[in-house]
């Protein structure tokens, strides 16, 4: 089975890299667990495994900016995963930015490389 084949770490969990399917834009990176793998190949919408909360986490569930996922790849050593994916709704980040990498180092600061697109406070109003 696909899954056995996955390296996972020591908590049961791999490194996932969600990029938009279109246009190769990275847009998050987030943890799986085997449920949450499992659960993606089953739907085909991006499903990770909350740090914080330990518990699943289906992309937009509170925002409404799902995932759909249309393929599936594992790195050579097996530890790290890509979800190629239609970004529902345009958006990735919890910040309301297309891209949770929207910083970009000039010099030795950190600067925003692209507009928030909608605010949290809006994206999570019936969530709160």
């Amino acid at each position: 089975m696909f899954i056995d084949e996955i390296h996972f770490d020591a908590k049961g969990l791999v490194p996932v890299i969600a990029q938009d399917a279109k246009d190769g834009t990275i847009l998050m990176l987030a943890w799986a667990n085997k449920e949450a793998l499992e659960e993606t190949v089953k739907t085909g919408r991006g499903t990770y495994f909350s740090r914080s909360r330990s518990k699943l986490w289906r992309k937009g569930e509170e925002s409404g900016n799902i995932q759909k996922v249309s393929e599936i790849l594992l790195d050579c050593d097996c530890d790290a995963v890509i979800y190629k994916v239609e970004q529902i709704g345009g958006i990735a980040c919890h910040t309301g930015h297309r891209s949770c990498f929207y910083k970009t180092l000039k010099g030795n600061a950190w600067e925003e490389n692209s507009d928030v697109l909608k605010s949290p406070d809006v994206m999570y109003a019936n969530h709160k």
